[in-house]
């Protein structure tokens, strides 16, 4: 029976927590009642102590005007506006104004009302009445706070047990307001963490800090508040941690959570929430910055077209366009799903947004022409593609039609329709390409850089611009690793790691796609533009992280399995071959290549034998013809092998 009161007694109470606020009419009355009563006591209590009498009638007369006079000052006032619990210093000002107020006009109604006190008690009277009405208004709201506080307390054991990581006054702010905040509503903070080793003992805000100079430390603190984890004021402190603290937080297998900056929330939309810290928060890097009054101006009053719109770079493209003051944005992709998803995300965060989804295929020249006489774009973003290694290595005909001959009708149509810039998405696997899809984007990139040089030399008629950018792997995008890592660890392994050894380079998608903006304004015509992708990652040592910062242990909890090289796959990619270098830009992350020039006559040749043999599906021949062409293709891992 006890259990059971028990548990009515902890749902009311979640109830109560779970109310957001209490309807401003129920604080209105709450508020009048308090106002009176102080009026009726306080005036009762001036007499008794001046040892004056009063009658009945007077008595009546302060009731009605303190009734009158708290009900006009406090509307007038709006005193009852607000959260409670969020009260602030403006809404403290609104009391003492509603106080004072209430206060004049009460004593004026009194004097109208011809109540039979002296000058000297309506002086006094005004004076004690608007001090205690917001004495009492005050400690009526401290009151909702500790018993809305004290509650949360009763619950904690449903929330998750936090310490805030630093001192600053980020970390001081979300401590002191988590119980205001709806983001925090599911932690409870027991206090601050530091590195030191002071043995004083500390306290901000009524919270204690605890110091800690290694992992040792955080495993005494953990019993001693029943912690959960550990919580980060924004992602820059924690990537800074993230060799020590985080580090340490794995090996107590503590939670590692985080508060986002409310920039890192697109289009203002989202709530903000604490979320645990991701894989791609430590391999981040320093924000990269990028010019965007160039970009601005590049980009405005301007129609963009944006191919492999609903993937993932041309997704991130149109939304990082959204930002700018464009006239319109063309979305052209075949894939249906991702682009009717992708409308309702533009149509949801960016309704001044002047765009039109269009479906269709880049392979199609009818239906790229009629995408290009209808809306005229000036500037192009051909992020158009296919890119799985394994899956071009068996069906490289359809790597050709899509990544070389798509590339040349857009190329193409642009040159046509007079479009100012070109600018095409390409990788690094088109450096010393040992797969099918990296010689194909190679491909597209010496059909790009040869028409422009064929415009420049007056070969081909036509002003456009062609600009080629050229990145590693990008965290979080469509069938790449890493999600392909959480899945398989939220289902308990095996995590399936091809080769120990195996390395790659990483870039966020939101910073690949700035670079891709910023390579865009600055290009001339004609150049490559490579990236740099800071250090590579071992792929092996990402897949323990991921594991470790689940809570979980490698080979205890998850196993980590090795399947050996998939076909078309190396250990390593470049972002130059042996015979490139590199030439700086203003942007210090963006390099330009130095590469080979091809004679514009002597690509087309080429490209229009390899459409013939794809249409016709013409393997072997098809791929020798593309080893001929691109000789530093030597495939790995491939039974195109034997072609070498």
């Amino acid at each position: 029976m006890m259990d059971f009161h028990k548990g009515r007694w902890r749902l009311a109470l979640g109830r109560l927590v779970n109310l957001r606020y209490i309807n401003r009419w129920i604080i209105f009355s709450a508020d009048l009642f308090v106002s009176l009563s102080v009026s009726l006591l306080g005036v009762l209590g001036m007499f008794s102590i001046l040892h004056i009498r009063i009658g009945e009638s007077d008595v009546l007369k302060v009731g009605l005007s303190s009734f009158v006079a708290s009900i006009v000052s406090f509307l007038l006032f709006k005193a009852y506006h607000g959260v409670i619990r969020h009260s602030t210093l403006r809404g403290l000002w609104r009391i003492g104004g509603a106080a004072i107020g209430k206060s004049l006009l009460m004593f004026l109604l009194l004097w109208l009302l011809k109540a039979r006190f002296s000058p000297s008690i309506y002086w006094l009277g005004g004076i004690m009445d608007s001090t205690l009405t917001i004495v009492m208004l005050v400690t009526l709201r401290v009151f909702v706070i500790n018993v809305y506080n004290s509650v949360l307390l009763q619950l904690g054991k449903k929330r998750k047990r936090v310490l805030v990581f630093g001192t600053e006054e980020e970390s001081v702010m979300i401590a002191t307001s988590a119980n205001r905040q709806v983001f925090m509503q599911n932690y409870s903070i027991m206090g601050f963490l530091s590195f030191g080793n002071s043995k004083k003992s500390i306290r901000i805000a009524e919270l204690p800090v605890y110091q800690i100079e290694n992992v040792e430390d955080l495993y005494r603190l953990i019993p001693r508040n029943s912690l959960d984890g550990v919580l980060f004021p924004n992602i820059k402190v924690a990537h800074q941690e993230r060799d020590r603290l985080i580090r340490y937080c794995e090996q107590a297998s503590l939670k590692t959570l985080v508060v986002p900056e409310m920039e890192e929330l697109r289009g203002g939309e989202a709530k903000r929430s604490v979320r645990e810290i991701r894989i791609e928060d430590l391999l981040g890097r320093e924000e990269i910055h990028i010019n965007l009054d160039e970009i601005g101006n590049l980009l405005e009053g301007k129609t963009v077209l944006v191919t492999g719109a609903a993937g993932s770079i041309g997704s991130e493209i149109c939304r990082q366009l959204a930002h700018f003051p464009i006239k319109k944005l063309v979305c052209f992709d075949s894939a249906e799903t991702p682009m009717h998803n992708l409308r309702l995300e533009l149509e949801e965060k960016y309704k001044e947004l002047n765009f039109v989804p269009v479906i269709g295929d880049v392979r199609s020249p009818d239906r790229v022409d009629y995408v290009f006489r209808n809306w005229h774009p000036q500037v192009v973003f051909h992020a158009a593609a296919y890119k799985h290694v394994p899956l071009m290595e068996e069906n490289p005909c359809e790597a050709i039609r899509t990544n070389v001959f798509g590339t040349r009708v857009m190329a193409d149509a642009a040159v046509s329709y007079g479009v100012e810039k070109f600018v095409m998405i390409s990788t690094d696997k088109a450096v010393n390409p040992t797969n099918i899809m990296g010689c194909s984007k190679r491909l597209a990139e010496i059909y790009v850089q040869s028409l422009s040089l064929a415009i420049e030399r007056g070969e081909v008629k036509g002003e456009t611009r062609f600009i080629t950018t050229r990145f590693g792997n990008v965290l979080g995008s469509n069938g790449s690793v890493i999600p392909r890592f959480r899945e398989q660890i939220a289902q308990g392994g095996p995590v399936t790691v091809t080769h120990p050894d195996i390395i790659r380079y990483f870039m966020t998608i939101p910073e690949a796609c700035r670079l891709v903006l910023e390579a865009g304004t600055m290009g001339k015509g004609g150049e490559i533009f490579i990236f740099d992708m800071g250090e590579p990652v071992k792929i092996a040592d990402l897949a323990k992280r991921m594991i470790e910062l689940s809570g979980l242990q490698v080979d205890k909890d998850i196993e980590i399995k090795y399947t050996g090289l998939r076909p078309g796959e190396k250990l390593y990619e470049e972002l130059l071959n042996n015979k490139e270098n590199t030439k700086e830009t203003p942007h210090e992350k963006i390099r330009v290549a130095a590469v080979r020039e091809y004679i514009y006559k002597d690509v087309v040749e080429h490209i229009n034998v390899l459409t013939e043999v794809s249409l016709r599906v013409q393997i072997l021949p098809m791929v020798k013809e593309m080893k001929a062409f691109v000789p530093e293709f030597k495939s790995q891992n491939s039974r195109f092998e034997e072609l070498d």
